[in-house]
């Protein structure tokens, strides 16, 4: 179910990976395997608390049950949907980044294949959760979106990557997103549904606008015109 091989670590070996994975994620932030490995390592708990979620949830029931994956002979049918719904938006995000659903790195790092399933499904609706809140893969919208993921599961690897984002912002950068992305990731992270609990796949048919209404989704606001007053989405 979920490729690559699982390591079980003892606490010391469990800490050095972590640190390790932190000092190289800081260092070269594309190396999604590093980000990944400090994710597993770092939240065990936060992933613990999202498994009682999903299970007190009649949609998150049906996911662990089920453990549909995100790749592409699952998904593939989205860009053969009309242009109005979710999964054709999906389609649009990853067609114009040339991404594929297939490149997510495999679970390594935790005890059970229930928590390895429900670390794996967070890093795969990555991409989902992108489309939702229309927010841009370069930097900005990158934190934006670990603030929300902060928000929706608590993993320290979130806190952390916003704090390594920020730390990398040009002054410029720093200014817009504390003063316009911040408050909104804030907002947004809070108004939403669990999203952990959402079964993407089978709202792919339905219109986009519609979903996001469904679930809460505040989609983030087009960057302030300068010396424009800054108004964040009630």
């Amino acid at each position: 179910m979920i490729r690559g091989s699982r390591f079980r670590l003892k606490g010391w070996q469990q800490a050095a990976v972590a640190v390790g994975s932190a000092v190289g994620a800081l260092l070269d932030p594309r190396r999604a395997d590093l980000i990944a490995a400090l994710g597993e390592t770092t939240g065990k708990p936060a992933f613990d608390r999202v498994l009682e979620r999903m299970k007190k949830s009649p949609e998150g029931r049906e996911i662990l049950l089920e453990r549909p994956r995100v790749i592409s002979t699952n998904v593939g049918h989205a860009w053969d949907l009309p242009d109005n719904t979710f999964g054709a938006a999906y389609a649009r995000f990853m067609g114009s980044r040339n991404f594929s659903p297939d490149d997510r790195p495999p679970v390594r790092f935790m005890e059970t294949e229930e928590l390895a399933y429900v670390a794996m499904r967070a890093r795969e609706v990555h991409d989902f959760w992108h489309t939702l809140f229309d927010l841009p893969t370069n930097l900005i919208g990158e934190t934006a979106l670990k603030v929300i993921e902060f928000e929706q599961m608590l993993l320290p690897m979130c806190l952390m990557s916003v704090l390594g984002g920020t730390a990398r912002f040009s002054d410029k950068q720093r200014s817009l997103f504390y003063q316009h992305y911040f408050p909104w990731a804030l907002k947004a992270g809070a108004r939403s549904t669990d999203l952990m609990c959402v079964y993407y796949e089978k709202h792919f048919h339905e219109d986009l606008e519609d979903v996001r209404r469904k679930w809460g989704i505040i989609p983030a606001p087009p960057p302030p015109i300068p010396n424009a007053t800054i108004v964040v989405p009630l």
